[in-house]
């Protein structure tokens, strides 16, 4: 005869339990901040530290995250920026209160108009300090996030430990999401410094929502371009943000419609493609053009002032607009207005759309493009094409390259081959000064190993040089290339124009050779005829290098006026 022998089951006591469940001590609500951003994927940050964010950097620290930390605020948001705009990923950018914060709103600015997502996680007074009251703490606003909401995305303001895993995930939700965007989160200093004790953050969820378009919309545009005589698409950064540059052709090559891309949307379309317009919306032909469709197709951007050559653009025919930002629908033109992300409503098109024969379009891009050719052949601009000759030469085609507000960068929006979408971009989203190099840091901390190239001018070079010990401090293959022509070449030209005299144009500035070299980063002057080799070689080389060229590139004549 047998017994059944039970052991007996051994519980834990409840305090047992909340011992094995307690958080491990000294962790705090910078710690919390960590956490909720490994769970959304982040591996690298942005930033420097204040003294109301020191609690949030020791977490940092404390932690696999890697910190970039670069000089100024401004440009760390310029390199967030990049970071996004590379990877398609959420860039967080760590800021402290007041100063701090607000020395980063060009960058949010840019950031906005570009719809790049960066992640801005500012610090804040202690709690007992909000509300107005003028306590007099140190950086203290009266309303730090008023300064901020006109600007970014969406803003989380956070007041107890508890809020910041749903804060921060509900920031990267609507930074990720199609218009993608900055966005602010404001945790205050005692929230951050406070040890915790609540668990760590192991789950947390931050999926963007897809924007996808109506399909009675879709249906109508298809017939629209699959009976038009003279459609035209404008290819805009939608496209390349969106990853649709694949879908984007197949339609064009179906519908055998013509391309431009505007300066936002440089390499959404082959350069050398036979329905490649390029990108030559600064030119009274290209409207011409572009005013003759009978269907204009919009994808993915507003139609701005530089996308609409200042606004002198009338469209002559039916417009269909793809946009993703509702407030940009319709904002400049009366148009068939579908709210979508480029993406999905070029697939809906593709879906929908029938073969439109026109063995005349190549023929007809060709002769745009050969009035536009002609136009410029008159005015002595040998020196600016040969200089963008020579830097398409010598960047790798898989390297992404930078372009500050300056002469040459405007002669790039409209005459350099991006060579693939994604690969070149610009300040001209909000227009500010020194976004190159520090962006271009940004894009070599996303892409390891790819040679990356900055194009300033020796005016916007002079926001940046601080970067130059960022570059040297990680070791960023970027080469920063100068064309140093003595002051604000564009503005001097703009005034000259307008006003017959230029003031506040002319710069003493420095010798940015023996300024790199002090910086330990190499550098080399140039001339016209040498840059190719020269800007090869630096491009060549492991780590930031500098290229200067002393010269005085010229814009070619406006038609817009």
């Amino acid at each position: 005869m047998t017994h059944d022998h039970h052991e007996p089951v051994l519980r834990p006591t409840p305090r047992q339990t909340e011992a094995a469940l307690s958080p491990p001590p000294g962790r705090t609500g910078g710690d919390l901040v960590v956490e909720t951003l490994r769970g959304l994927g982040a591996t690298t940050v942005f930033g420097l530290p204040g003294q109301h964010a020191l609690a949030l950097f020791d977490a940092v620290g404390r932690s696999d995250l890697r910190l970039i930390g670069l000089r100024t605020e401004g440009n760390a948001g310029f390199a967030a920026d990049a970071y996004g705009r590379i990877t398609g990923e959420a860039a967080p950018l760590l800021l402290s209160t007041g100063p701090g914060a607000l020395a980063s709103l060009p960058a949010l600015q840019e950031a906005a108009a570009a719809s790049a997502p960066v992640v801005a996680i500012s610090s804040q007074v202690p709690t007992a300090g909000l509300g107005g009251g003028r306590r007099g703490h140190l950086h203290e606003l009266r309303d730090q996030t008023a300064s901020f909401r006109d600007v970014v995305k969406s803003v989380h303001p956070v007041r107890s430990q508890s809020q910041i895993p749903s804060a921060l995930a509900a920031a990267w939700e609507s930074a990720l999401t199609a218009p993608h965007g900055p966005v602010w989160v404001e945790i205050p200093e005692d929230v951050l410094l406070a040890e915790t004790v609540l668990p760590e953050v192991t789950g947390i969820d931050a999926t963007p929502r897809e924007l996808a378009p109506r399909p009675e919309l879709t249906a109508l545009a298809a017939h629209w371009l699959e009976t038009a005589v003279r459609p035209v698409i404008i290819a805009g950064g939608g496209v390349v943000r969106s990853d649709a540059a694949g879908k984007l052709r197949q339609l064009a090559e179906r519908l055998n419609a013509p391309v431009v891309t505007t300066f936002g949307g440089k390499g959404a379309f082959p350069w050398n493609h036979p329905l490649s317009l390029q990108s030559w919306l600064e030119d009274r032909h290209m409207t011409d053009f572009l005013e003759d469709a009978d269907v204009l197709l919009v994808v993915g951007s507003g139609l701005g002032e530089l996308s609409s050559n200042y606004h002198t653009f009338l469209p002559g025919g039916r417009v269909v607009q793809i946009e993703a930002d509702l407030g940009k629908l319709e904002s400049n033109h009366p148009a068939l207005g579908i709210h979508a992300d480029a993406r999905l409503a070029l697939q809906a098109l593709l879906e929908t759309v029938g073969e439109r024969p026109d063995p005349y379009a190549p023929a007809r891009v060709r002769l745009v493009l050969d009035e536009i050719g002609a136009r410029l052949a008159g005015q002595d601009l040998e020196l600016e094409q040969s200089l963008l000759a020579s830097i398409r030469s010598a960047l790798p085609p898989r390297s992404p390259s930078f372009w500050d507000m300056t002469v040459l960068g405007y002669w790039a929006w409209s005459a350099f081959d991006a060579g693939h979408p994604g690969l070149m971009h610009s300040a001209q989203g909000a227009g500010g000064l020194g976004y190159a190099f520090p962006a271009a840091l940004g894009a070599a901390v996303a892409e390891p190993g790819t040679p990356v190239l900055a194009v300033s001018g020796d005016g916007g070079a002079m926001y940046s040089v601080a970067e130059l010990a960022t570059a040297r401090q990680h070791g960023l293959d970027v080469t920063w290339l100068v064309v140093d022509d003595g002051g604000y070449g564009i503005l001097r030209a703009y005034m000259s124009d307008a006003f017959g005299a230029a003031t506040g144009t002319e710069l003493t500035g420095p010798d940015f050779v023996a300024l790199a070299e002090s910086f330990g980063v190499p550098a080399v002057r140039t001339t016209p005829q040498g840059l190719a080799g020269d800007l090869g070689k630096a491009l060549a080389a492991p780590g930031p290098s500098v290229v200067v060229l002393p010269a005085a590139p010229r814009m070619f004549a406006p038609t817009h006026l």
